[in-house]
């Protein structure tokens, strides 16, 4: 296994330690669930660089990177709910959203394709994880390692009031038009089939 493919096997990993990290009550549960979130963000930029620059671009990581991504924000995000900042029903669109471009991907591998995240795909997700970096960070900074940067989320337009609609309605747009740009364009796959 390339050096790609570990970094896309540990975001999983990364993955099972955020849950575990934000399910157990804890003095510094969510200070360490930012951090192992941002560790898994941050593997995602390297596997994907790393394959490019060095030529280790694998039909597994190209299944398995966007996959390991939408673990991740999955779990992020219904972390997120459970705690009350994330409506149930914007979780449930984005959810939606992953499972169809993952079966749609499944349909086209039964065919022998790899249909490889776009552009957009890659904007949707990091709008995703500045979303659930900011909502953790909030999370964690009601924690005494993290609490000198509580007043932050008290400031005029860094506040939840008002820059987490503009997040979460920016998550939401990039989430659905990648979404329905990415059957667009692979429509074909879709047609073949039925």
């Amino acid at each position: 296994m390339n050096l790609p493919n570990q970094l896309t096997v540990s975001r999983l990993a990364f993955t099972g330690a955020f849950v575990v990290a934000t399910s157990v009550p804890g003095p510094y549960a969510f200070t360490l669930g930012l951090g192992l979130f941002v560790l898994a963000s941050i593997t995602d930029w390297l596997d994907g660089k790393i394959a490019r620059e060095r030529n280790l671009v694998t039909a597994f990581g190209e299944l398995m990177d966007p996959l390991a991504d939408k673990i991740l924000l999955a779990a992020a995000f219904v972390t997120l709910m459970e705690q009350g900042l994330m409506p149930g029903w914007l979780v449930i669109a984005i959810l939606a959203r992953e499972f169809l471009v993952t079966g749609l991907r499944l349909v086209a591998g039964a065919r022998g394709a790899v249909l490889a995240a776009d552009r957009l795909g890659k904007q949707k997700t990091l709008w995703q994880i500045v979303t659930a970096c900011y909502l953790l960070f909030y999370l964690a900074s009601r924690e005494s390692p993290l609490a000198f940067a509580r007043p932050l989320f008290e400031l005029k337009g860094l506040g939840v009031s008002t820059l987490l609609p503009l997040l979460l309605g920016l998550t939401l747009a990039t989430t659905l038009y990648s979404g329905l740009a990415y059957f667009w364009k692979n429509r074909q796959v879709v047609l073949d089939q039925m």
